[in-house]
């Protein structure tokens, strides 16, 4: 793994710092980008070479689920599971995966597909046969967002999904939905806080009110901030578990962490655990870095596990991947999580069936497959009226000046390095091409319009060398561990010239840039008339 810019920056930094209890942190930080010793260093493939979990011999590899999918929220219901993340300003939104074996995942919808603001850390559950998801939000300028938690319901996890109602609640974060001992009903929120829901789950039934103060780690760990987020609340025998992220969930690779309470009534008072935390990193030459957001879950054969996320070491621009943890009950009624760093393979949970893991990134647009695969960054309200699909083309009506206002379509990339390529037509006055997005003020890529390319470095448009195939050709981009390069061919594809303005875009992160994104692929159409796009092609690299 590279060692790049941003992390010579950060060695620099933590040298010249004393650190505490943080293991072999502060040791040989030119070996930070190493592989653990002894760890397996690839993955089973699936769609278009995508790594996929599980290695069909009774293990599975981290990630579970690769690419950005942030704060996991898992409901077990009956032989199924679902899960979904949050998927901030991409829209359709808050796509839900289903599992029959917890390692291998399929989508099934996308929930949501009204922008009503930055989609963070949700709750998926299951109460009285209906389905809820719980949905906090940021505002943003899309019309009618604004900074609240909202809910949606379905009576089939299929849908259809309810319009969104606005729960009120401007200042919190990440609910998590529980059940009390009486049949009542509560959202606990970030902070320590909780509030009473209506019996049908729909709306508030009381004031918020603070009932519990976490763990608090030793005052000279390296961490973002203190952050009390993500409670998640599980029921088993005689008590509720509730699982808490303290640290911050970016920053520092040793801030995030998983922490756990227990009481015998859902009013409290809370028992921290005496292990906590239950997960941490501690050391730079970990796989896995920032981990935290957990939720347990019971497997197909009555086995623990907990999800949560992580950032892969080396690899920030893949955003906040899903991970797998084994469980294990302790005679006192307390748990601890066994996967150590997460870097090696582990046993399975044995029972239940698999389902092919994954979607094909690769799009023949034989229909539109807005919501599973791709999805609108920040869009308007009318944005899906912008693409049809006729005839195996993606026609994608033009929007803007470039991509940071165009409502590019993108698309989940969870390998360390990849290539896709497309056929792009465009009418006269129109602009299009591929694209590396973080968001809309960070972006690499490559695109042209009638007689000259346009580059896009670092956010804005730099360069309009010459065009010599004219409004219609085939394109091509590399990302390979970072290093990205770009190729184009007049012929379809039979012979390409490389394009030369390569990039280095290990920068393209939440740690320089904010957001909790991911550096992702797409492509955009700007200027006017429309852009076509065929036959585009996704391939990871191992």
């Amino acid at each position: 793994m590279d060692f790049s810019r941003r992390d010579a920056f950060g060695a620099v930094v933590i040298g010249g710092t004393a650190l505490g209890g943080l293991g072999g942190f502060g040791g040989a930080l030119a070996e930070a980008r190493r592989t653990p010793a002894g760890a397996a260093t690839d993955w089973k493939r699936g769609y278009d070479n995508q790594r996929v979990p599980d290695l069909g011999n009774g293990t599975f590899l981290n990630p579970l689920m690769a690419g950005d999918h942030p704060d996991p929220t898992i409901l077990k219901d009956g032989s199924d599971y679902y899960m979904t993340f949050s998927t901030f300003d991409s829209y359709p939104g808050l796509v839900i995966w289903h599992s029959r074996d917890l390692v291998n995942w399929t989508p099934v919808t996308a929930a949501l597909t009204r922008n009503i603001g930055s989609v963070w850390a949700p709750e998926l559950t299951r109460h009285k046969g209906r389905y809820y998801l719980y949905i906090p939000t940021k505002k943003t300028p899309a019309p009618g967002s604004k900074t609240t938690s909202w809910v949606i319901w379905a009576d089939d996890i299929k849908g259809p999904w309810s319009d969104p109602v606005d729960l009120d609640l401007p200042n919190h974060i990440d609910p998590g939905h529980a059940v009390g001992e009486d049949g009542s009903r509560w959202l606990f929120l970030s902070g320590g806080d909780r509030v009473r829901l209506s019996e049908d789950g729909l709306a508030k039934a009381g004031p918020v009110e603070h009932v519990y103060d976490p763990w608090r780690y030793p005052e000279n760990w390296v961490v973002e901030g203190f952050a009390p987020e993500g409670p998640k609340i599980t029921r088993r025998g005689d008590y509720f578990y509730l699982i808490t992220a303290v640290g911050g969930t970016a920053g520092p690779p040793t801030g995030h962490m998983v922490i756990a309470a227990r009481s015998r009534s859902i009013n409290g008072p809370w028992e921290n655990c005496p292990n906590n935390p239950l997960v941490r990193t501690t050391s730079l030459d970990e796989k896995w870095w920032s981990r935290g957001h957990a939720t347990l879950v019971e497997g197909p054969d009555g086995s623990w596990w907990s999800v949560y996320h992580g950032f892969e070491n080396g690899y920030w621009t893949l955003g906040r991947q899903t991970l797998l943890d084994p469980v294990e009950w302790m005679p006192d009624g307390w748990f601890r999580m066994n996967g150590g760093d997460l870097s090696r393979p582990i046993a399975k949970p044995r029972g239940g069936t698999a389902v092919r893991h994954g979607q094909p990134l690769s799009d023949d647009f034989s229909r539109l497959r807005l919501g599973q695969t791709w999805n609108f960054f920040k869009p308007a309200a009318d944005e899906a009226q912008r693409a049809r699909v006729a005839g195996n083309t993606l026609h994608l009506a033009a929007r803007g000046k470039a991509p940071s206002d165009s409502s590019p379509l993108l698309l989940i990339a969870g390998d360390q390095a990849y290539r896709f390529e497309c056929d792009i037509e465009i009418d006269e006055g129109g602009t299009a091409g591929l694209i590396l997005f973080y968001d809309d003020k960070l972006y690499a890529g490559l695109g042209f319009d009638g007689t000259r390319f346009v580059t896009h470095q670092y956010g804005i448009e730099r360069g309009r060398p010459a065009n010599p195939h004219g409004r219609r050709m085939r394109m091509r981009v590399t990302n390979d561990r970072h290093i990205v390069t770009y190729d184009t061919s007049g012929d379809g594809g039979h012979t390409w010239k490389r394009f030369d303005r390569g990039m280095e875009v290990s920068g393209y992160h939440h740690n320089v840039r904010g957001g909790f994104l991911m550096l992702r692929p797409g492509l955009y159409s700007a200027g006017q008339g429309n852009a076509r796009f065929r036959n585009f092609r996704f391939e990871a690299r191992a």
